[in-house]
């Protein structure tokens, strides 16, 4: 009877040995995979762009336009179908010379995958003549 005793207290820590290292194999590998997916979240969700400036729907009486915005995961970015340029942080930003009148300012981007984002802002060049 002591031997059967002994038996099963050895088989209870040995059971209990292997369930706590199959808990923290379990709980390492959930934690490394919920990593993995938080840091590629930025390649999942595609370019961002957004556009500070100008603001949509403005008008300026200015023959200059200064595009600012800041753009996020892409590769290449256009604005108005020319390339520009963002620095490390993602800002960009542009001086065009639109025509008078209504104008709308179209800034493109594609990613590493090939997938596009583009925003759009429409302004108002006014022709501002004194006599």
């Amino acid at each position: 009877m002591n031997l059967r005793n002994n038996i099963s207290k050895f088989r209870s820590k040995d059971f209990s040995k292997r369930l706590y290292g199959a808990i923290l194999a379990i709980s390492v590998t959930l934690a490394v995979a919920g990593y993995g997916l938080f840091e590629s979240r930025k390649l999942l969700e595609g370019p961002r762009i957004t556009i500070t400036s100008p603001v949509d729907g403005s008008a300026t009486s200015s023959a200059v336009v200064v595009v600012e915005g800041e753009a996020q995961n892409i590769s290449f970015l256009t604005i108005n179908d020319k390339p520009a340029f963002t620095d490390e942080s993602g800002h960009f930003s542009e001086t065009l010379s639109p025509p008078s009148g209504y104008t709308v300012v179209t800034v493109a981007s594609i990613d590493r995958f090939g997938r596009r984002a583009s925003k759009s802002v429409a302004i108002n060049v006014l022709d501002y003549c004194p006599v």
